[in-house]
């Protein structure tokens, strides 16, 4: 029915049927496939190299303590807004075209941040950052067009296993470089790796020009009665918004907890933390295999439930013990797993809606989980601040545990 509806209320008119049947597209090489995860996680590691650089930053360009914080909140502006006006342009705008220009965008604004004189003129690079690295939620789909019906759960799980990676190797990468030069080479290196990664997707990305004649004014409206008329798309909006929630929490506070007295660790063993969390990518290309065979329902609430116990087991860590901060690396890499796995499953069941309209949901899809992440790292500060590990985790727990009621509810009922 979600597919009836959506390609009454988005398609052009259906043409006059060809004589023959068009072949299926051929399945994507693993050197493609290698290729377009790698620029997933090139993109969006830029939107977080700054994090761990707020300090040093801020007293670099005279920025006031009090608002250090704008020094990430910029970029995670841009982003959102590209996810909500530029990610759309890819049922629109010939894609490889949309994808170069956002890459340059993110190299010059990645160089002008590198030799930024002032605060605000960093800031204002970090806006377009976030703005130029929403190349990654076009790349994604693109990919979903690129794969037949029976991969495509595999394609995009191992292209999106990219981009969990290039957020969590973000971090400790830029720690380890400012560790021997400074944040401004941080941001110069990226500035180079995007020229070179402009040049390789400008010879290896095909050409895709959608279909859709609307203007971009009605493009936009089109996305309201897409969430209104697609439960499939809100349903699992819903479940990532949440679980997202509870993933920016956990890396937001961790670092707070791992510096503190209990474990006294530097950036750099914070940064190898970070690391370990990295092999909880392993739940995208899993996920995208079980989505392929038709098992993406039960397996969303067991994602789902994997999230809500591991934050419900985090709350009881015996800090500073010997088992701690083992029990804390499990922690990370069954959320990150939790969350990965979630997300593939979130694509393969809107992708499968309309091929015509997979810019506009994966904008609605991204931008939903966006606003989950960010409110998840806002709640996760201000409640460590009160009431440390065990009240962040709490408050952490929730989200996903309302996710998890929903998917029970809608499991008995027939609704999910």
């Amino acid at each position: 029915m979600d597919r009836v509806k959506i390609a009454e209320a988005f398609s052009e008119p259906t043409p006059a049927p060809a004589l023959r049947k068009p072949p299926p597209p051929p399945d994507v090489s693993s050197g493609a496939i290698l290729t377009l995860a790698a620029a997933c996680g090139l993109l969006v590691a830029n939107i977080y190299y700054a994090q761990p650089l707020i300090a040093e930053i801020a007293q670099s360009l005279g920025l006031a303590t009090g608002a250090a914080g704008l020094i990430v909140t910029m970029s995670q502006i841009g982003y959102g807004v590209g996810l909500l006006f530029v990610v759309p342009l890819g049922d629109l705008v010939e894609n490889r075209k949309l994808i170069l220009i956002s890459v340059a965008l993110s190299a010059v604004a990645l160089a002008c941040a590198a030799f930024a004189p002032s605060a605000a003129l960093f800031l204002t690079c970090a806006a377009v950052i976030g703005l130029g690295s929403v190349a990654v939620q076009i790349l994604i789909p693109l990919a979903a067009h690129l794969a037949p019906d029976a991969t495509r759960g595999r394609v995009v799980g191992m292209v999106s296993s990219g981009l969990m990676i290039g957020i969590m190797l973000a971090r400790p990468v830029s720690s380890f470089i400012a560790a021997q030069s400074s944040w401004r080479v941080v941001f110069g290196l990226p500035a180079a790796a995007m020229v070179m990664l402009a040049a390789a997707l400008s010879r290896s990305l095909p050409t895709r020009m959608p279909r859709t004649k609307m203007t971009y004014g009605e493009l936009m409206g089109s996305m309201v009665h897409l969430v209104r008329g697609t439960p499939v798309l809100r349903r699992r909006a819903f479940y990532q918004g949440c679980l997202f929630f509870a993933f920016s929490l956990f890396w937001t506070t961790t670092p707070l907890l791992l510096a503190g007295p209990h474990y006294g660790l530097t950036q750099n063993g914070i940064a190898l933390f970070a690391l370990a969390g990295v092999s909880g990518a392993i739940g995208a290309p899993i996920a995208g295999r079980v989505a392929d065979r038709g098992w993406g329902r039960p397996a969303t609430g067991a994602a789902i439930a994997l999230v809500a116990l591991t934050m419900f087991g985090s709350i009881f860590v015996p800090q500073g013990s010997v088992v701690a901060l083992p029990l804390l690396v499990a922690a990370a890499i069954a959320v990150d797993f939790g969350v990965q796995a979630n997300l593939v499953f979130g694509y393969r069941a809107i992708f499968a809606l309309a091929p015509e309209a997979r810019g506009r949901l994966n904008g609605v899809y991204l931008s939903t989980a966006f606003v989950g992440g960010a409110i998840g790292s806002a709640l996760g500060a201000w409640a460590y601040a009160r009431g440390g590990w065990a009240l962040a985790c709490g408050v952490g727990l929730t989200p996903p545990l309302i996710a998890l009621a929903r998917f029970l509810i809608g499991a008995v009922t027939g609704k999910e």
